[in-house]
């Protein structure tokens, strides 16, 4: 069964012919009762009871059909365990009389999961949780497809926050491999999942994205000290390639000018010194040779 409109009118044009018919029977209920009080006639009599009780049961009919629909709600309508649609525009409306109403809210919202303890995809443990944004887009399917469209799509979701947690890895040493840390990707993959998983409660997840992830407390130090190892190593290498032109461009310089000619040995001193300067990570104390070049 699919979502539809339920039938409906307009509930001030019904309340309006609710209001008429009972002035018209109250007045033939009382025009009944005198006449029979004045001719003794029990049939008028029976007549105005039956017409006051009959417009009782009419009044009250139409009365349970009344709705009102707030913006961003749907009605969901069965009469006697049987679906007749929906009602979704605002406004104030009548439908089938006795028929049961469910308020089903269409505004957006959102809620956060609660910090989960897993495994990455390289096993270190981590937590993490999300932040889940979605909507109604179907309310039968919301109404009768799950018992509780708010709890299914907190449970699915935090099914989604592990499942994306034990498929990548806290930090990616490849280039080829997606981190968790890798904040746009791994949102859209969350939102898609998620999607999918919702469908059948008919949510729409709009966003879905990470709010926060660490690694656990028991190797959180110990995963500090490789990342700030492995900071330090990547800086190194950077200056050390940087160095390495520097001294090249240098050498090449005092060739092309002719200032000084250098052999090999001479080559490699001026080499080794410049290195030391360039990739020391303390400042260096310069030596002055007022001597030959060769002393």
């Amino acid at each position: 069964m699919e979502l539809r409109t339920a039938f409906r009118v307009n509930g001030f044009v019904v309340l309006l012919g609710w209001l008429v018919l009972t002035l018209v029977f109250a007045a033939v209920a009382v025009v009944a009762f005198i006449a029979a009080t004045q001719h003794d006639g029990g049939a008028l009599a029976w007549t105005g009871a039956g017409v006051a009780v009959f417009a009782a049961v009419v009044v009250l009919l139409l009365a349970t059909g009344l709705i009102i629909v707030d913006p961003n709600e749907a009605k969901v309508i069965t009469f006697f365990g049987r679906y007749i649609g929906s009602v979704s525009e605002p406004g104030f409306y009548s439908v089938v009389p006795l028929a049961d109403r469910k308020s089903i809210s269409l505004r957006v919202r959102n809620f956060e999961t609660q910090k989960l303890k897993v495994n990455d995809a390289d096993g270190n443990p981590v937590e993490i949780a999300a932040v889940v944004v979605y909507k109604v887009v179907d309310s039968f399917k919301a109404a009768f497809a799950v018992d509780d469209y708010e709890e299914y799509v907190e449970t699915q979701s935090e099914a989604a926050v592990r499942h994306l947690a034990t498929t990548h890895p806290y930090d990616a040493h490849d280039d080829n491999r997606t981190s968790l840390r890798d904040g746009a990707e791994v949102a859209e993959e969350l939102t898609v999942e998620l999607r999918e998983r919702t469908l059948t409660a008919g949510i729409e997840v709009i966003e879905a994205r990470i709010t926060h992830l660490a690694y656990a407390p028991e190797i959180a130090q110990a995963m500090l000290v490789r990342q700030q190892a492995a900071q330090v190593v990547a800086a190194r290498t950077h200056i050390v390639e940087g160095a390495v032109g520097m001294v090249g461009l240098a050498l090449d310089r005092l060739a092309e000018a002719g200032t000084v000619e250098l052999d090999e040995e001479r080559k490699a001193a001026m080499v080794s010194n410049l290195l030391v300067v360039l990739c020391g990570d303390r400042a260096t104390q310069p030596v002055v040779n007022t001597g030959s070049l060769y002393a």
